[in-house]
């Protein structure tokens, strides 16, 4: 097995001797490395960071909704100068000429009730009123006001946000870590994409450089009538197939190795040389230990309380517009009105406001109750697919808990069959050229040897593919015994 592994790494090595390029124009990577850079180059891993920094932004949002808001407003200036169309006392109109300007200032502060849903608020405002045509100046004023805005009997959206976004952003943040980890699934894919091209080219090109020298000795052969001409040709034949063989495979890697530079974000100054990974890596798991990590980690766990959550909300939501519908509006403050500043904040008069306005339906042939009817239903909808879900979540990760197994073991019997094919082969040359085996045979082991060592890189390829699908789906670092965290 670790014969096999050296002949692989000799043949990467003498694929960039075979392409003339020196040390300094070839970097070699590992597929850690070809993973670290795709997460911190690749558009994909920019995309998520977006994607995370947009849902910070939208959680600051919704957190300064519980906080006190102080805002300024007002018009100034507010000329103007026009006809109005004036009612006279016999029911006719008049256009009467105006010019003046209106300007006010408003300073308000308001502190929402998540309990209630209510606003709490003050306010304190100054209007100037100057009339161009009379040459006259007025101010009016409230130095203090302080109210209350209460939604009686309604839906309480403080309320239930409260419950739903603190999920939706640890969700986000979940999400982040998992396409991350995606990443690295896909980056794996790439990696092994190239390395598969560079041994198929390697393998290539010594096929072709054995069929060259196997047709020297049968040459020698057909001349000592040793073997026939039939042998002869099935040789070129294989040559000609070993020439091709060439040319396909440096097409594939040339695309190779063009989509792992697109995907990791690599320049194109140097060549790349991939090194082989390792067949096992020291970690066990158990089902029941992914199953955990992932319901403590997943943002699909996260969702499941979500979705439950913002269906109990729609239903809330229906019953409240089906019902009595009322608003208090309490004021309490002072106002006055006067020529100039300082008198308006002099001899201060009480201003005060109660109104309770409410809708109540008395007939709308049904619909208020098809809409708590249908949020109920979509409710009960909701519970069963996420039920469903939570099953194929489970599924998911006991079947990816296998397959690990599966792919581990794989890999170490794939290993032991190529180096098996790779010693018959030798032996099978050998015997060639002693003129014991018939050029038949010898194309059969050489077949066999280049199928072995195509599969197993393909069984390295599903073995790092179900480590990193682990990764994804429990977002836990087994091989560390920690919890997967980007900041």
């Amino acid at each position: 097995m670790n014969r096999s592994i050296l002949y692989i790494v000799v043949f990467i090595a003498g694929f960039c001797n075979a392409r003339g390029q020196s040390t300094s124009d070839t970097i070699r990577l590992t597929l850690q490395q070809v993973v670290e850079m795709a997460k911190n180059k690749s558009i994909a891993s920019k995309q998520a960071s977006t994607v995370k920094e947009t849902k910070y932004w939208e959680w600051r949002t919704y957190t300064s909704n519980y906080k006190p808001q102080l805002s300024l407003s007002g018009t100034l200036p507010g000329y103007s100068k026009t006809f109005n169309q004036v009612v006279q006392p016999n029911g006719t109109i008049q256009f009467q000429p105006i010019h003046y300007d209106n300007s006010s200032l408003n300073l308000s502060f308001s502190q929402t009730i998540e309990q209630t849903g209510g606003t709490v608020y003050g306010t304190t405002q100054l209007q100037r009123f100057t009339d161009f045509d009379r040459n006259n100046v007025l101010y009016n004023g409230v130095p203090f006001g302080i109210g209350l805005s209460q939604p009686l009997f309604q839906y309480n959206s403080l309320k239930w946000d409260r419950k739903i976004e603190p999920l939706k952003y640890n969700e986000s943040k979940q999400a982040y870590t998992e396409n991350m980890e995606n990443i690295a699934i896909t980056a794996n894919g790439f990696f092994f994409d190239l390395l598969l091209a560079q041994v198929n080219l390697q393998i290539a090109e010594t096929n072709l450089d054995n069929t060259k020298k196997i047709m020297l000795i049968a040459d020698e052969k057909l001349e000592l009538g040793k073997i026939s001409k039939n042998e002869i040709l099935q040789l070129q034949l294989e040559q000609l197939t070993s020439q091709k063989s060439v040319g396909i495979a440096k097409r594939d890697m040339e695309i190779a190795m063009l989509n792992l530079r697109a995907y990791t974000g690599l320049g194109d100054a140097d060549k790349i040389a991939l090194l082989l990974p390792g067949e096992t890596i020291n970690m066990q798991v158990s089902s029941e230990q992914v199953l955990k990590e992932a319901y403590a980690n997943r943002s699909d766990a996260i969702a499941f309380v979500r979705r439950i959550a913002e269906a109990k909300r729609d239903v809330a939501q229906a019953r409240s517009t089906s019902r009595l519908n009322a608003t208090l509006t309490a004021q309490l403050g002072y106002s006055n009105s006067a020529p100039t500043v300082p008198k308006v904040y002099q001899s201060l008069q009480n201003q005060q406001l109660l109104q309770v306005g409410f809708a109540i339906p008395v007939l709308d042939w049904g619909r208020s109750k098809a809409k708590v009817k249908t949020a109920e239903a979509n409710m009960q909808l909701t519970e069963y697919e996420v039920e469903q879900d939570k099953q194929l979540f489970t599924q998911q990760i006991v079947t990816q808990v296998t397959l690990f197994d599966m792919m581990r073991d794989q890999v170490m019997l794939t290993a032991k069959t190529d180096s098996i094919a790779t010693e018959k082969y030798e032996i099978a040359k050998s015997r060639y050229v002693l003129g014991n085996l018939s050029v038949t045979d010898l194309s059969i082991a050489f077949q066999e040897k280049d199928q072995a060592k195509r599969d197993y890189i393909a069984a390295l390829r599903d073995f790092w593919g179900a480590y990193y699908q682990l990764r994804y789906l429990s977002l836990y670092d087994f091989e560390n015994n920690t919890k997967i965290i980007y900041q």
